[in-house]
């Protein structure tokens, strides 16, 4: 008997603003659409304003799931989404990452602002400790990551970074390829790691 494939699901950071061009607000949503059609799941920040809003609406409205995690000092200020699938209140931003990374089996970054960084960047640096093998895009969407993108590459270049993390950064210029990016890694098998126990360590 065929055993049954695990449900995938990918953590998405985002902002809890719209951007100022249209073009972060539509990709959000592409990207909640096209998850919630290929039948994965999204993670991410739990509530509903901005591109993190747009996203988990986009994801529910193609009938996927969402699950939200969300720090109780930001539910209290009553933006915390109560239409999703599951709704994790937490105490700290520690404990958000940390269950976020659990629960996911890729990371995609949209454009947002230092919490968006803050968890991309983090979950970047877990893989390259190796604690996880899982893929993680960041979606340039109308260039808004190109003076990230430069940093890294002069950290490469000051000896900072070494060449080979440098690829852990995988770049996307759209939804649809951030996708392919994810799928392309999940297809050569690459191993991905039940939770790891050190990453509880790391928050504590």
């Amino acid at each position: 008997m065929v055993e049954m494939l695990k449900k995938k699901w990918i953590a998405v950071f985002c902002g809890s603003a719209d951007g100022a061009a249209p073009e972060y607000l539509a990709t959000a949503r592409e990207l909640g659409r096209r998850i919630a059609e290929k039948k994965y799941g999204l993670v991410y920040g739990g509530a509903t304003v901005g591109t993190m809003g747009a996203i988990a609406n986009a994801t529910l409205a193609a009938g996927g799931e969402v699950v939200g995690v969300i720090p109780d000092v930001i539910m209290n200020l009553e933006i915390g989404h109560r239409g999703l699938t599951e709704l994790h209140i937490v105490r700290t931003m520690h404990e958000r990452k940390a269950l976020m990374a659990s629960r996911a089996d890729a990371f995609v970054a949209l454009p947002g602002g230092y919490g968006t960084m803050d968890e991309f960047i983090e979950i970047v640096t877990w893989a390259q400790l190796r604690l996880h093998a899982k893929p993680c895009a960041l979606v340039n969407v109308c260039g808004y990551y190109d003076g990230l993108l430069a940093f890294l590459d002069t950290a490469v270049e000051q000896g900072f970074i070494k060449r080979e993390n440098r690829g852990l950064v995988q770049v996307a210029r759209a939804a649809t390829e951030a996708l392919e990016i994810i799928e392309r890694a999940w297809g050569l098998g690459e191993e991905v790691l039940p939770h790891d126990e050190r990453l509880d360590e790391l928050v504590k």
